[in-house]
């Protein structure tokens, strides 16, 4: 496993996205489980997408070679984060889990997400649990602790941008990634843009 990097804050001036980030401390600090917490974001981050907002240009912007996660809110303590995800046409991530719980929303574009159940032990395959796609204005709970691999990529002609939430800084967590054929484990950390 890869050494946890230093965590820092991050504040977003976008009104939207500091207004959202206000509300997700707020639910942590309830001490709610994690499928409640799960519910509860994901019914917030529906209705800040609905509402509209605009992020800059800097943080919708894809990379050429890979997919990019950009820090919108990180908070000082860890305990969440907000990112927005962006992926040119014909990128997308290997397979791979998060270590903690998860909601994502599609702010444009359209993400193709194909889930497969955890391993249970190490070096056999990854057994496919279907594909969905999602269009702008969708959210979904991406991931808890204990359901937790998928692969993304971008589904359409133009770019992908989601808003992710996590209950960690996913910019310092070290996560696991997996052959699906193999089933070998790899750890990374996805690091901020």
């Amino acid at each position: 496993m890869t050494a946890q990097q230093e965590i820092v804050p991050v504040q977003s001036e976008v009104p939207a996205i500091a207004g959202l980030a206000r509300t997700v401390e707020e639910l942590i600090s309830q001490g709610l489980d994690e499928r409640a917490l799960t519910a509860a974001v994901r019914t917030e981050l529906e209705r800040v997408l609905a509402e509209g907002f605009e992020l800059p240009a800097e943080q919708v912007a894809p990379d050429p070679v890979r997919y990019v996660m950009y820090p919108l809110h990180v908070a000082a303590d860890g305990s969440f984060s907000i990112a927005s995800a962006v992926w040119d046409v014909g990128q997308g991530t290997p397979v791979h889990g998060h270590e903690t719980w998860g909601v994502v929303g599609i702010y444009s574009g359209v993400e193709v997400e194909t889930r497969y159940e955890k391993p249970t032990e190490p070096g056999v395959p990854l057994v496919g649990q279907g594909t969905d796609e999602w269009g702008a204005g969708q959210v979904t709970v991406c991931c808890t602790t204990d359901d937790d691999v998928h692969q993304v990529r971008c589904g359409g002609d133009q770019p992908v941008v989601g808003i992710h939430v996590y209950g960690a800084d996913i910019g310092t967590l070290p996560r696991r990634s997996y052959d699906s054929e193999s089933g070998a484990v790899h750890w990374f950390t996805s690091r901020w843009a």
